[in-house]
């Protein structure tokens, strides 16, 4: 028995379940932007419509004004236990300092120590509980300047909401993204620019899912499967990376297996220098390798061309 999804043409129940020739055919449900009603309903049928265009506000800056706020209390209440404290210290009153349980039978007062504690633990817990969800809040991703675009673009012709509401797209410095999936670079960008620009049947049939054809009937909104476009990106890479191993082989195979001498070794290490410095800047354009990564790789690539030198140095 295989399974079978076939894709709708129009909004379509997902409970739809049919068993025809041994085989499940399951309908599936896919919202169409234009379909659903102006406002913030389209907008967030957009905006849902592909992981990339989650963009949204971080409040940065009001996150940044509570934590400074509880802060500044905090320290309030420091400062007034640490009165507290030598003021008692100095009145001869060390055995309060020295055992709770007499301290809070003789601190009568409106604010003994006890009270202080209990408001500086109270007050500890929503500092510490807001000072993890900033983290939280600052651990998300920026938007590519790309999906930034698309949405700001599509937001400002369409214009689903008052411009008042809709101008949370200007705050471009504290708006973050849900997506946190394949790595993200440049290199994915221009791939995918260079299939909008060859935008025709056979490319959509390669590289939009059915179910992604059926988000929108605006010619203007291209939708591209992300696993198929990285499947692209996974060949290329490899072909590219396939190339600077091959080229510099064969390039300094002909500069010493035939010509045994210094000027021949000096071309091969010239050739092994400009190769390490081409595969060093390709895996920083194609890739988001951090430095560390890029060190280990590229020395790694450098050892490969060098033990190739010697080895066709000992065979000429």
């Amino acid at each position: 028995m295989t399974l079978k999804i076939v894709p709708p043409s129009k909004l379509a129940n997902v409970r739809l379940l049919h068993q025809f020739n041994n085989r499940i055919t399951v309908v599936t449900k896919t919202w169409l932007v234009e379909k659903c009603p102006e406002g913030y309903p389209r907008l967030a049928a957009f905006l849902s419509s592909e992981h990339n265009f989650s963009i949204y506000r971080g409040f940065t800056y009001l996150h940044s004004r509570v934590l400074l706020g509880l802060q500044d209390q905090l320290v309030a209440l420091e400062r007034e236990l640490d009165m507290k404290d030598r003021l008692d210290n100095s009145n001869d009153l060390t055995d309060r300092l020295r055992s709770r349980a007499r301290d809070e039978i003789e601190d009568t007062g409106s604010r003994s120590r006890s009270i202080i504690l209990n408001d500086i633990r109270l007050k500890l817990g929503e500092y510490n509980e807001f000072l993890a969800k900033a983290k939280d809040i600052v651990s998300f991703h920026k938007p590519s300047g790309r999906d930034y675009s698309s949405v700001s673009n599509w937001m400002w012709i369409k214009n689903p909401l008052v411009a008042k509401e809709q101008a949370f797209i200007r705050h471009k410095e504290d708006l973050l993204t849900l997506h946190s999936g394949r790595e993200w670079c440049g290199f994915d960008g221009f791939i995918e620019m260079v299939l909008l620009k060859l935008d025709c049947r056979l490319i959509r049939r390669i590289f939009v899912a059915p179910e992604l054809r059926n988000k929108t009937i605006d010619g203007n909104m291209h939708y591209y499967t992300r696993s198929r476009v990285d499947k692209l990106i996974g060949v290329i890479i490899t072909a590219i990376v396939f190339v600077l191993l091959v080229l510099p082989v064969v390039a300094m195979y002909r500069l010493t297996a035939f010509k045994n001498s210094e000027q021949s070794i000096f071309h091969a290490v010239g050739v092994l220098v400009v190769f390490t410095l081409l595969f060093s800047a390709t895996m920083s354009l194609v890739t988001k390798a951090q430095r560390h990564e890029l060190f280990a790789s590229s020395a790694a690539y450098c050892a490969v061309l060098v033990v190739f030198i010697s080895n066709f140095g000992n065979l000429a």
